[in-house]
């Protein structure tokens, strides 16, 4: 997938655990697991604007595009 979502590097700067992030977002270790590790198809706003409110950042923050390489 040519996007990636960067809340493992968010978390390391904020110095907050997934657990953390968890509680604060309401959604499971699982999902935000799901998430960090790359494997997600989708992201409600409503979520990610919860992940933004307990990271304080931008989503651009979080979301990041590259061009998928030719194979």
């Amino acid at each position: 997938m040519a996007i990636i979502i960067n809340i493992d590097v968010m978390l390391a700067k904020r110095k907050m655990s997934v657990t953390e992030l968890s509680e604060k977002v309401g959604i499971t270790m699982a999902n935000i697991s799901i998430l960090k590790n790359g494997k997600a198809k989708a992201i409600k706003l409503d979520t990610l604007d919860k992940i933004c409110n307990a990271l304080q950042c931008q989503p651009g923050d979080i979301l990041e595009w590259k061009e998928e390489e030719a194979e």
